[in-house]
């Protein structure tokens, strides 16, 4: 290897950095976009005007830098000028129903309400008593109807609601109904059809890859099953099921490879992989974010294939200035950032890796591992400010996986291309099968790895955290750069060291050491699942969970932790999100399901699925009791063919349980304020433990807590949560009547005990529940 050193020219940084902070600036705050395009206009006359009074005095024009930034920051400021007042004239349709006549702008996603969202650009509308502004970005939801493809007209009407400032979308439509007015036409009505010519051949393959396939190949993730797509979240690998630079940089690397050993020329091979680009982008429906990470990637590899690497970096930041002054409201979304940051890994950050694993490895591999490893080291730290978990396993699931993508994507494409020769189609899609079952099967291994995702509050801390072990990667692998510096070498082999340590030893803890962290002769458990419920209560090895949480990681860990495996009898109170989004993770596993009036179809497949699994689902009513172990358990509501609580919140089902070392406790589900105070004239006696109800909202009866008398009072709430709470004041009317308070979002799980009449508490955490004493 020789020492030649690569120079890229990074005098361009400057200009899309401060072209980003305008657009923010203006979108967030669009009444000063005016004034900002104005100063910023005085101030490129003013740079103009000593340009060229230097030009005069000194024969050369230097210092046109200042001008061109300032006038690129105020053309940025100009489009949020021009486009704010059609924006303002929304905000009086807000909670108003509309109709709106409009163009499919994206492809559509399934949200968790069921509904299809996609965007659309406005063409008319009319309101009861306005209209929506031609031009104007909305998204909407609609119940799913074939057609929705990119380019079809549709006419929808329903309920608006406006954005908050920064949002791309002007208004959000809830529609009620929805009428294609005009299907997709010409090259995007032949792409339509391509697409669903393809998923439908896929899904004839096996899983695990058949869902997969069709989102490796074209960004179609209909196919994806809930489990599958959880899992590539989990283990880090959802962007490969995304149309980003990745795909597209695989498609110009695919055609620039194959022109050049059919010996064509360099320019030949530029024009063919640019074109391919194109009609890929027109395949996978030319929607905003395709087309930004199109252009960026196909910038970047044009730097690159042209043999101008040292070019690549003002090439993407002219692509980043381009793109912010057509449309600034793309500077405030996440994909946008992570496009540029891959990008950018691509250019600047995959050589040096490549060159420094090819110490070890075929160059070939080398590179083909550089890749993926530098766009994750890059995006880490971005994704740390807004996500609420972090992948410890990502990096290695998406080593492992990959270097399947390029062949699943380029494959699965040529499927798409073969689709009027069947048998050849079908070749292909079955060639393009085993990478992308490869890659399903990477994500489901690498999401049940034991502590491998780990909570994390996001922000600016996480941010910096994941941002100094991506530098630290970076260095231990690259040869150039900071890599030169012994003392920084040293400082990351360090770093790299603690942070394996505590991984291992956090995933020793989370898995098999898990039993012996926490005590054995506990006979209450409140797992730490968020805003949401998950109690346990164990007699004579026994097991009863009430509610899961909404997501199916937390439970787990918890279940893990204290070694349980089987349920025996699973108590879903009621069917919001919160109590029973885990619920289906558990099929198989539960013995019994009691559980509160189930009033959706969600719900009713819900129930149908733990039956499958070998449950006994039964609709619980007060007067219901059983056993469990040596303790015994009774349901106190709701009352049977109850009319005024029909479900929900007030339709929980509340039990309780005492004896075989159970200490007499009450669950009280999501229970508001007036069916608390009808239950409580059938309630008698104290009570040791209550789970307070709704997480500690403000609907209590307080009444009800005075006339059980517990002794604990147990807090299930998400750390910092939206809602409030639990409330300071429903905290004071437990502990006025003597308990003590136990929160989930403070001290993590909690495990109570009962000796000799005693409770005995333990809790993961050891932090005070208002003012700073540690917990009794």
């Amino acid at each position: 290897m020789t020492g030649t050193t690569r120079v890229r020219d990074f005098r361009l940084v400057p200009l899309a950095l401060l072209v980003w902070a305008t657009a923010l600036l203006c979108v967030y705050v669009p009444g000063a976009a005016g004034c900002c395009a104005a100063v910023l206009l005085l101030a490129a006359l003013a740079s103009f005007g000593m340009l060229i009074a230097g030009t005069r005095r000194h024969g050369g024009s230097r210092g046109g830098l200042p001008a061109v930034i300032a006038v690129t920051m105020a053309a940025a400021a100009l489009s949020v000028v021009f486009a704010t007042p059609a924006r303002e004239q929304t905000v009086e349709l807000d909670g108003r129903n509309i109709e709106v006549t409009g163009t499919v702008s994206s492809s559509s996603s399934t949200g968790s309400d069921g509904r299809a969202w996609f965007d659309a650009q406005t063409l008319a509308g009319t309101p009861s008593d306005g209209d929506v502004p031609a031009g104007v970005p909305v998204r909407i939801g609609v119940d799913r109807i074939p057609g929705l493809e990119l380019g079809a007209v549709i006419r929808v009407r329903g309920q608006a609601m406006v954005t908050e400032a920064g949002e791309r979308a002007a208004l959000v439509v809830f529609g009620t109904e929805v009428e294609i007015l005009r299907p997709a036409e010409g090259i995007f009505g032949i792409a339509a059809g391509v697409r669903e010519d393809f998923v439908a051949r896929a899904l004839r393959l096996p899983e695990p890859g058949a869902g997969l396939l069709p989102g490796l190949a074209v960004g179609d993730t209909r196919a994806v099953s809930d489990e599958l797509n959880e899992a590539m979240l989990l283990s880090g690998l959802s962007h490969l099921t995304a149309v980003s630079g990745a795909n597209c940089a695989i498609v110009c690397g695919a055609v620039f490879w194959f022109v050049s050993i059919c010996g064509g020329g360099r320019g030949l091979r530029v024009v063919l992989a640019l074109g391919s680009l194109a009609a890929f982008v027109v395949l996978v429906t030319p929607e905003p974010s395709v087309i930004r990470a199109s252009v960026m990637a196909g910038l970047a590899m044009t730097s690159l294939l042209c043999g101008r690497p040292g070019a690549g970096v003002g090439v993407l930041c002219l692509a980043v200035v381009g793109i912010l002054v057509a449309d600034p409201w793309l500077a405030t979304t996440p994909g946008f950032a992570l496009s540029a940051a891959a990008t950018a890994a691509l250019i600047v950050l995959a050589p040096p890796l490549a060159r420094g694993m090819a110490r070890w490895m075929p160059p070939p591999i080398a590179l083909a591992l550089a890749i993926p490893l530098a766009a994750q080291l890059a995006c880490g730290p971005i994704i740390a400010l807004f996500a609420e978990q972090q992948s410890l396993i990502g990096i290695p699931a998406n080593m492992l996986a990959e270097p399947a993508a390029p062949i699943a994507t380029v494959v699965g494409l040529l499927a798409c291309l073969a689709a009027p020769i069947p048998l050849l189609a079908d070749l292909l899609a079955a060639s393009a099968w085993l990478p992308a079952a490869w890659i399903a099967t990477t994500a489901h291994v690498s999401a049940a790895v034991p502590g491998g995702i780990i909570a994390v509050v996001p922000g600016v801390l996480a941010a910096s955290a994941v941002a100094l072990l991506s530098t630290a990667v970076g260095v231990v692998l690259s040869v150039d750069g900071l890599a030169r510096s012994r003392l920084i070498r040293r400082l990351s082999h360090a770093t790299l060291v603690i942070a394996a340590a505590l991984l291992g030893g956090r995933m020793l803890l989370g898995g098999p050491l898990a039993p012996l962290t926490v005590p054995g002769t506990w006979s209450i458990a409140a797992c730490d699942v968020g805003q949401g419920d998950a109690l346990l209560v164990r007699s004579q090895h026994q097991i009863a969970l009430i509610d899961t949480g909404i997501e199916d990681e937390p439970i787990a860990d918890c279940l893990n932790a204290l070694s349980i495996s089987r349920i025996d009898l699973l108590v879903i109170t009621h069917f919001d999100a919160d109590h029973a989004g885990a619920a289906a993770s558990l099929a198989g596993r539960i013995g019994t399901v009691l559980h509160g009036p189930a009033r959706t179809d969600e719900e009713a497949r819900l129930l149908q699925a733990l039956e499958a699994g070998g449950s006994r689902v039964v609709e619980a009513s007060a007067g219901m009791r059983g056993a469990l172990g040596d303790a015994r358990w009774e349901v106190l509501w709701p009352r049977a063919g109850s009319a005024a609580f029909p479900g929900g919140n007030d339709g929980s089902v509340v039990v309780e349980f005492s004896g075989g070392e159970v200490p007499r406790s009450l669950f009280l589900g999501d229970l508001g304020a007036l069916p608390q105070r009808m239950l409580a004239t059938d309630l008698r006696g104290q009570y040791a433990v209550v789970k307070v109800a709704h997480h500690g909202s403000a609907d209590q009866h307080p009444d009800l807590y005075a006339q059980i008398s517990p002794r604990v009072a147990l807090y299930s709430a998400g750390i910092e949560n939206t809602y409030g709470h639990p409330r300071r004041e429903i905290i004071e009317v437990t502990e006025s009547v003597g308990a003590v308070t136990l929160r989930t979002d403070l001290q993590g799980r909690i495990l109570l005990a009962q000796e000799d009449g005693e409770l005995l508490v333990w809790t993961e955490r050891v932090r005070d529940t208002a003012d700073g004493d540690e917990p009794e």
